[in-house]
């Protein structure tokens, strides 16, 4: 997810211009978010902000390793997983925090192996989304219409593992997963829970695992999801400058990639609008069965046109608030009346609860064909949280802690922290800017070996693709084509939740990786 967009559902307005997949997942799939849904208040969240002394904690257990095996491909993959840890220290060689990963390698000698750093989102989202829920060796199902918190937290084999093409390490964050800090409150927001901080050390984190397991000659790459996707092409730009370390592709799930672009119901700009109205328009096409990319054209065409024009002549011109009525109701399938009452500027929460209003239902800000019943539809404001985000935390924080404690054996009796509400209040966002943007940039210029695939579902409203698709047309094409890559796949904020989509992003990613030999 990155839950990651979608906490920020949960969060305050203010955090609606900071960074979600959320959300991210959730993924994930954001709990900073890309766009806000409504307002809901988050369940009390210990531990991630309020740090005890290093001596009041207990050890954590010493890095531990099994072997497993997992169908993919008509064929049976034997490899070993590994939960350990990274210490963090600070420039007096003191250690700050202890970074928990898990990691799925192939044994063998092959220097040319990949090995592939996934980050989930928030601020405050762990791994578990893309490690159980997109390309990791072992899956739950989470993220579609139907899951609900009781389903049994049961693994089962993933066959769109990307462990026949990579090794993989699932990177928890400071406050997330069993990561932790080792100073008080005030420190730790100092060095963990800021834009700036958390590319610095995690950045640190993944030279120190290749130096550890010996692998600086592997072809890397660099994954992230939702706000993930705002840290992946920062870490990339800040291995190559800073620790020494060339990434040969970047892999952005759902990405929470350009805050000075999400605006709110009164922003003057059109682009909140334009970006939005796509992923409406979307979701509505799939509910009627009718959703391909020639289809998506045509509104992606019209957000660049005629969209444009009528939004800024406003009241100056007669015709155009009608005329974007007229056209906002067909894309997204709502009320014209409703419509003509917002002046033909639908809001996300105001969608996602009058698209499913007749069935007393609410749509999810991750993908708005998943749906939950509207435990107050008298209510004038909605009043319930997000129907995926509220249906996966169960099920992933289960699973991924029966995984690493009773199937890996590396005991601790801390709680696995997959969404920590506390870590993204902490968080210091600073100002909207476009850094990731410029990160990737150069990057992307430092490397003519480099490249880069961004992937998003059409119905996510969390972080929506033609945030994505705009950014790349204004980019340079840095001497040939397809050196960024933009896939739009049926689904959400989470889309590998679905079968077909997860198939469709491997065969995407494989391009990749071949093509970055």
């Amino acid at each position: 997810m990155t839950p990651d967009s979608s906490i920020r559902s949960r969060m305050v307005h203010a955090a609606r211009g900071a960074a979600c997949c959320a959300a991210v997942l959730l993924a994930g799939l954001a709990f900073a978010p890309c766009s806000v849904a409504a307002d809901a208040k988050p369940p009390a969240a210990d531990g991630a902000a309020d740090k005890k002394p290093a001596s009041d904690l207990p050890p954590l257990p010493a890095d531990k390793t099994i072997k497993q095996s997992v169908r993919v491909g008509g064929r049976t993959l034997s490899y070993e997983a590994t939960v350990g840890t990274i210490p963090v220290r600070d420039a007096t060689g003191k250690k700050i925090a202890e970074v928990v990963y898990t990691a799925y390698t192939v044994p063998g000698s092959d220097p040319r192996r990949p090995v592939t750093f996934a980050f989930n989102g928030g601020p405050g989202a762990s791994s578990v989304y893309l490690n159980m829920g997109a390309i990791g060796p072992k899956r739950i199902q989470f993220g579609v219409e139907g899951d609900a918190p009781s389903d049994a937290a049961v693994t089962k084999d993933n066959p769109n593992t990307w462990l026949d093409m990579s090794d993989l390490v699932f990177i928890d964050p400071v406050g997330t997963g069993y990561s932790r800090s080792l100073v008080d409150e005030d420190q730790t927001k100092k060095d963990f829970y800021s834009t700036e901080a958390d590319i610095q050390y995690l950045s640190r984190v993944v030279y120190d695992w290749l130096v550890k397991h010996g692998r600086l000659r592997s072809p890397k790459y660099v994954m992230g999801e939702s706000y993930g996707g705002y840290r992946a092409p920062r870490i990339a730009y800040a291995l190559q400058t800073k620790m020494g370390v060339g990434v040969n592709g970047l892999v952005m799930v759902s990405p929470y990639l350009d805050p000075a672009a999400i605006g709110d119901g009164d922003a003057l700009s059109p682009l909140p609008w334009m970006i939005n109205l796509p992923s409406m328009t979307a979701a509505h096409l799939e509910s009627q069965g009718r959703l391909t990319p020639a289809a998506m054209a045509d509104v992606e065409g019209y957000v660049r046109t005629q969209f444009v024009t009528d939004f800024l002549a406003g009241r100056s011109d007669p015709g155009a608030i009608s005329r974007m009525v007229q056209k906002v109701s067909a894309y997204t399938g709502l009320d014209p009346a409703l419509v003509a009452k917002l002046d033909g500027r639908v809001d996300i929460d105001t969608y996602l609860r009058e698209v499913h209003r007749n069935e007393k239902k609410i749509g999810s800000v991750y993908d708005s064909n998943v749906t939950a019943f509207d435990p107050f539809p008298g209510s004038a404001e909605r009043q319930s949280g997000d129907p995926i985000l509220d249906a996966l935390l169960a099920p992933t924080t289960s699973a991924m802690a029966d995984f690493i404690t009773r199937e890996v054996g590396w005991k601790t009796d801390a709680h696995y922290e997959a969404l920590s509400f506390a870590v993204n209040k902490a968080w210091d966002r600073g100002a909207a800017d476009d850094k990731p943007v410029a990160d990737l940039r150069k990057a992307i210029g430092n490397d003519p070996h480099m490249k880069v695939l961004i992937v998003h579902g059409y119905n996510d409203l969390s972080c929506p693709f033609f945030t994505s698709r705009l950014i790349i047309d204004q980019m340079p094409s840095f001497g040939q084509a397809q050196r960024v890559k933009l896939a739009v796949y049926p689904g959400g904020h989470m889309f590998y939740s679905r079968p077909g989509s997860a198939e469709s992003f491997k065969a995407d990613a494989a391009e990749l990786y071949n093509s970055s030999k």
